[in-house]
C-alpha cells in the first residue's frame, strides 16, 4: 500500500469516526428534542437552523476562493502574514454586515420570536464565516485530523448543552439556539489555535490587501453562488411550505428532512478528504477513480435505504405528535442518493476540474425549476405531498444533469447507472407509499437484488481497480 493510500485511509478514519459520533448526536437530538419541546417551539428552532444555513452567502465567495486557490498546498508553505491580514479583514467585514442585519431586522420585524431569530442569525454569521476560512485552510492543506476535531466538538458541545437544558426542565427554543452559538464559538477558538500562525500576530503585520481579497472573491463567488443555489433547491420548497401552512407544519417537514439526511454523514466523511487528494492526482487517472468511487458509493447507499422500514414503525410510535409528518419519509428518504452523489462525486470532481461556472449554471437551472414547482404545488394546488415529493424530483434532475456534463469531460458512460438508480428510487417510493411496511420491504429488496445483478461486472471491476490503487 503506497503512502497516498495510507494518508487517505488515515484521513478517512478521522472524518468517519468524527462523523459517526456526529451521526449518533444528530440521532439523539432528532429523537429527544421534538419529544420534549412543543411542536411550535420545535418549529422556531428549525426556522433558526433553516435561516442560519444560508449565512455562508454573506462572505461573498471569499472563503471559497481561498479553498480553490490554495487547496492541495502544504500548510507550511502558506504565506502566514497574507492569511493573517485576510482573516482579520474578513472579521471586520462580517461585523459590519452583522450590524446592518440587526439594524434592518429591528426596524422591520414586529414578531419578537422572529426578531430574536434574525438577530442571533447575524451573530451566527460572524462566527461561522470567520471559522469557515480556518476550516477551509485545514481541509485544503490536508490537515484533516484537526478539521474533524473541530466539526466533532461543535456537535458534542451543542448536544451536551441541549441535553442539560432539557434535563433541568428548560423547554425554551431560544436557549437551544444559544447552545448552538456556544458550540460554534468554542470551536472557532479551537480553530484559531490550530491556525495560530495566521490568526495571532503583531498588529504591525496587518495590512489591507484589497487585491488578494478581490482575487479570492472573483475565484470563489461562482462556487459560493453554486453552493447557495444548491441549498435553495430544497430551501425554496421549505420556504413555500412555511409560508403556505404554519410553523408547526414546517417543523414536522424539517424533522423528516433531518431523518432522511442522516446517511449523508458517511458521504461527507469521504468528500472531505477527496478534494485535496484529487487536486494532487493527474487528470488521466480521474476517470478510473470516478468509476470506482461511483460504484462504491451507490451500492451501499441504495442498500441503506432499507433502514427506512424499521424507522417508519419506530419513529411514529416514539413521536406520535409528528406522525402526520413522518409518513412523508417514504417520499423523502431517497434524497440521500442524489445529495450523496453530488457531494462526494460530482461537486468534488467539478471543483477539481475548476468547473465552478458549470456548477452554478446547473444549480441555478434547478432553482428556477424549484420555484416553478413550489408556486404550483404550494400556492396553486396547496398539496403538501406533491411539494415534498418535488424535493426528490429536483435533486434527481440536478444530479442527472450535472453527471451528464461531467461524464462528457471524463469521457465515461453513466446512462445505464443513472437509469438503474432512478428505477430504484421509483420502486422505493412506490413500495413505501402504497404498500404495508413488510410488503414494501420485500418489493424493494427484490429490486435491490436485481440492481446488484445488473451491476455485478461493474462491482467486480471496481474491486480490482481499488486493489491495484492501494498496492501501487
Amino acid at each position: 500500500m503506497n503512502n497516498k493510500a495510507i494518508t487517505f485511509i488515515k484521513n478517512f478514519s478521522y472524518t468517519l469516526s468524527s462523523n459517526l459520533i456526529s451521526l449518533i448526536i444528530s440521532t439523539v437530538l432528532i429523537l429527544i428534542v421534538p419529544k420534549l419541546i412543543g411542536v411550535e417551539d420545535y418549529g422556531y428552532w428549525q426556522l433558526y437552523l433553516f435561516y442560519s444555513s444560508y449565512v455562508g452567502f454573506l462572505h461573498f465567495g471569499w472563503n471559497d476562493g481561498i479553498y480553490l486557490r490554495y487547496g492541495g498546498k502544504e500548510y507550511k508553505d502558506l504565506n502566514k502574514e497574507l492569511f493573517f491580514s485576510q482573516f482579520w479583514m474578513l472579521v471586520i467585514f462580517q461585523v459590519i454586515i452583522g450590524a446592518v442585519i440587526i439594524g434592518i431586522s429591528t426596524i422591520f420585524s414586529s414578531d419578537a420570536n422572529r426578531l430574536f431569530i434574525f438577530n442571533i442569525t447575524a451573530l451566527c454569521m460572524l462566527i461561522v464565516n470567520v471559522r469557515l476560512m480556518l476550516l477551509f485552510v485545514l481541509e485544503g492543506t490536508n490537515r484533516i485530523k484537526e478539521y474533524a476535531q473541530i466539526t466533532l466538538w461543535e456537535r458534542v458541545i451543542y448536544c451536551v448543552l441541549i441535553l442539560c437544558f432539557l434535563l433541568i426542565g428548560i423547554r425554551e427554543f431560544k436557549l437551544l439556539i444559544i447552545a448552538d452559538i456556544i458550540g460554534k464559538f468554542a470551536t472557532l477558538l479551537y480553530a484559531a489555535y490550530c491556525c495560530k500562525e495566521m490568526v495571532f500576530k503583531k498588529i504591525s503585520v496587518f495590512y489591507f490587501n484589497i487585491k488578494e481579497m478581490l482575487n479570492n472573491i472573483s475565484v470563489g463567488i461562482k462556487l459560493m453562488f453554486a453552493n447557495i443555489a444548491s441549498m435553495f433547491i430544497i430551501g425554496v420548497v421549505r420556504f413555500g411550505i412555511e409560508r403556505t401552512w404554519d410553523v408547526a407544519t414546517f417543523g414536522k417537514v424539517s424533522l423528516v428532512l433531518s431523518v432522511s439526511s442522516l446517511m449523508m454523514v458517511f458521504i461527507n466523511a469521504v468528500g472531505i478528504v477527496m478534494f485535496p487528494v484529487l487536486r494532487r492526482t493527474s487528470e488521466e487517472k480521474l476517470p478510473t477513480i470516478f468509476t470506482a468511487m461511483r460504484i462504491f458509493l451507490m451500492v451501499p447507499l441504495l442498500g441503506l435505504l432499507v433502514v427506512y422500514y424499521p424507522l417508519s414503525v419506530i419513529l411514529p410510535a416514539w413521536l406520535p405528535q409528528y406522525k402526520e409528518g413522518l409518513m412523508f419519509m417514504a417520499l423523502l428518504f431517497p434524497m440521500c442518493i442524489y445529495e450523496g452523489k453530488m457531494a462526494l462525486l460530482i461537486n468534488t470532481y467539478l471543483k477539481t476540474l475548476r468547473k465552478e461556472k458549470l456548477m452554478l449554471g446547473i444549480n441555478v437551472a434547478s432553482v428556477v425549476l424549484s420555484i416553478i414547482l413550489t408556486l404550483l404545488f404550494t400556492l396553486a394546488f396547496k398539496n403538501l405531498s406533491l411539494a415534498i415529493v418535488s424535493i426528490v424530483a429536483l435533486l434527481a434532475f440536478r444530479s442527472a444533469l450535472a453527471e451528464f456534463y461531467l461524464s462528457k469531460f471524463l469521457q465515461v458512460s453513466v446512462f445505464k447507472d443513472t437509469f438503474l438508480e432512478m428505477a430504484m428510487t421509483v420502486i422505493f417510493i412506490f413500495a413505501g407509499w402504497f404498500m404495508a411496511s413488510w410488503m414494501g420491504l420485500m418489493v424493494y429488496l427484490a429490486g435491490y437484488g436485481l440492481y446488484l445483478f445488473f451491476q455485478r461486472k461493474a462491482i467486480k471491476a471496481s474491486l480490482i481497480l481499488v486493489k491495484q490503487m492501494t498496492r501501487g
